[in-house]
């Protein structure tokens, strides 16, 4: 059987779950129920889509305005090769850090190399939950710049199909 092919049913699941999934303490469930399809099916669904590769990975897009977290900022730090992984690591044990990565500095007008996202409901909150995190793992020496967000673009997660008739992409 083609790993690529996909059956009616995983093609109805992934018409479902690409606008989101429930907010739900049974999401699974919740989805299975609107398909015909209990629970474990779902989830086995999901994993057969996975294991093939249609389904990359699964994560969630977490829109932090409308939780009241209206200070947003993008702290971008330029750390020596030879602590990325270290300071990446302490970082993202932060609470306060909601995203964190390494990217590949630009020379000699942009030195960073390592970022991270922390939201607060004021800029003061996010600027004291920074200092913070430099105190605790000691990243004084680290040059850094705090980007504020000032608009938020279009979130999403994956896209599967093109249109409801399930043209695949």
């Amino acid at each position: 059987m083609d790993p690529f092919l996909i059956q009616d049913d995983e093609l109805a699941l992934l018409q479902e779950i690409q606008t989101g999934f429930p907010l739900s303490a049974t999401p699974f469930a919740e989805i299975g129920g609107r398909l015909g399809m209990d629970e474990e099916q779902v989830i086995q669904t999901l994993a057969s889509l996975r294991e093939r590769g249609i389904i990359k990975r699964m994560g969630l897009v977490v829109r932090h305005r409308e939780l009241g977290y209206r200070a947003n900022a993008m702290v971008v730090w330029q750390v020596p090769a030879h602590e990325i992984s270290q300071v990446g690591q302490a970082m993202s044990r932060m609470p306060c850090v909601t995203l964190c990565y390494r990217r590949r500095p630009q020379p000699p007008l942009w030195p960073y190399n390592l970022y991270c996202m922390i939201h607060g409901r004021e800029r003061q909150e996010v600027l004291q939950q920074l200092d913070n995190m430099v105190s605790t793992c000691e990243f004084h020496h680290l040059p850094k710049e705090i980007l504020f967000s000032r608009r938020r673009f279009k979130q999403q997660g994956a896209r599967y199909l093109l249109s409801s008739q399930g043209t695949r992409s």
